[in-house]
């Protein structure tokens, strides 16, 4: 009897075991889908606000170098993962290192460029390079030595670049080798350039492969800017002698936007596959006027605008990759009537880096000899082209560069925004140095 009940309970207890093995099969996932529904949260909709990744907007303005507000590219499935985590910034560029470690005066002296005799340097000179810090040189005047005598000048300018000048940073050495009577460069080891209108003659094919020899001819001397091609339109061939800074010398590639466009951009490309940069000036035109703002004051253009047809050339050169632009001194009227082009945020920011999307080094016309500014303080004159949205400083009289350095000095001490547009701008400097190979490894 015992043994019966014993077997009657046992069967009792296996089938409650069971019965509640059933129940818990049946309600655990539901109960598990219960909670997690209370614990995880539901992804996140896009904001409509958030700007896409790498896109640049409305409020990261560019900088006098052309850069704009770096956004880390966004993880893949099974690509790499990104270089840094979220919320630590990127490492530093090797330009961004360099100029953390550079004196203020070290800056100013990355963001100007002044003239040596193309025979020689000067005191004035070597002044600028060791003092001032200067560390960019345009080549001036007129020599018929030949690429030899020329490569001994530059190296000796180069030696300049010790680490007390410039940490070692190398220069840019520029000069004007455009063709004909503004050809600076000539004898043995250079070619006799035609003029740019006899240019504008040849095949476009045919022109970039001669500008190449010529850029070869130059990066053999040490030159590493040629402050060419002229992108300035010329209306007519009548009104020609009429305008004396162009085409009164026959700087011109011919009298319509196209043909302007056509073999001014073969002319860079040239020098682009010669390793050189070329420089498209002088923006927005000087087609039009008929003083030279080297030797006069008071030079205006009243007729381009702001979408002017004759700013298409310069707009071709910004798509095909030209590096540098030189800013003309001229003032333009119907774009802004209160400043010289070289001053006008409207015309260096407005148009150049907003309507055309220029992101390279903006180079001033000479601020230094130009009677254009001659009311002007030397002094007022740097900062002025910098808070305008410029990065190089070309002064062409070496004697006056110390009064223009110093102007950048001292409002840099005094006023923190325009010591951030001096480091932008040396920023840009430093940056297409490290791309030209003139960093010190």
């Amino acid at each position: 009897m015992a043994r019966q009940n014993l077997r009657i309970w046992a069967a009792v207890a296996t089938g409650i075991v069971a019965v509640l093995a059933a129940v818990a099969a049946l309600a655990l996932p539901r109960l598990l889908g219960q909670a997690g529904e209370r614990t995880t949260a539901p992804p996140a909709a896009p904001s409509e606000a958030a700007p896409s990744a790498g896109i640049p907007t409305a409020t990261q303005p560019a900088t006098p170098g052309g850069s704009t507000g770096a956004t880390a590219p966004p993880s893949t499935p099974g690509g790499p993962a990104p270089s840094s985590a979220p919320g630590v910034p990127p490492p530093a560029s090797r330009a961004a290192t360099l100029l953390a470690s550079m004196s203020l005066e070290q800056r100013v002296g990355q963001v100007m460029m002044v003239s040596s005799p193309v025979t020689g340097p000067d005191a004035a000179i070597l002044d600028a390079l060791r003092r001032l810090h200067v560390g960019n040189v345009f080549l001036k005047g007129r020599t018929t030595a030949g690429a030899a005598a020329v490569a001994g000048v530059v190296a000796a300018l180069k030696a300049e670049a010790t680490p007390a000048a410039t940490l070692g940073v190398g220069q840019f050495v520029a000069t004007d080798q455009e063709g004909g009577q503004v050809q600076i460069l000539r004898g043995p080891g250079f070619s006799e350039i035609p003029t740019a209108l006899a240019q504008g003659g040849m095949d476009p094919g045919a022109l970039r492969a001669a500008a190449a020899v010529w850029g070869r001819e130059l990066a053999a001397a040490g030159v590493n800017v040629n402050l060419a091609p002229v992108m300035d339109t010329v209306p007519s061939a009548a009104f020609a002698p009429q305008n004396a800074p162009i085409g009164r010398f026959q700087r011109e590639y011919g009298y319509t936007a196209q043909a302007v466009s056509a073999h001014g951009l073969a002319f860079a490309q040239g020098m682009a596959d010669a390793g050189v940069a070329a420089t498209a000036k002088h923006f927005p035109g000087l087609g039009r006027v008929t003083a030279n703002t080297d030797t006069s004051a008071g030079v205006t253009d009243s007729v381009t605008g702001r979408h002017d047809p004759y700013v298409a050339p310069f707009a071709d050169g910004v798509r095909s990759g030209v590096p540098w632009m030189m800013i003309s001194n001229a003032r333009y009227s119907a774009i802004d009537p209160g400043n010289d082009a070289v001053f006008s945020p409207t015309v260096i920011q407005g148009m150049l880096r907003g309507d055309l999307g220029f992101r390279g080094i903006v180079v001033s016309d000479d601020l230094c000899d130009a009677v254009q500014l001659s009311g002007v303080a030397a002094e007022d004159r740097g900062t002025g082209f910098l808070a305008a949205g410029g990065t190089m400083v070309l002064c062409t009289n070496a004697q006056l560069a110390p009064r223009v350095w110093q102007g950048m000095v001292d409002r840099a001490k005094t006023d923190p925004a325009f010591a951030r547009t001096v480091d932008a701008a040396a920023l840009a400097v430093l940056e297409a140095k490290d791309r030209a190979g003139l960093l010190p490894r």
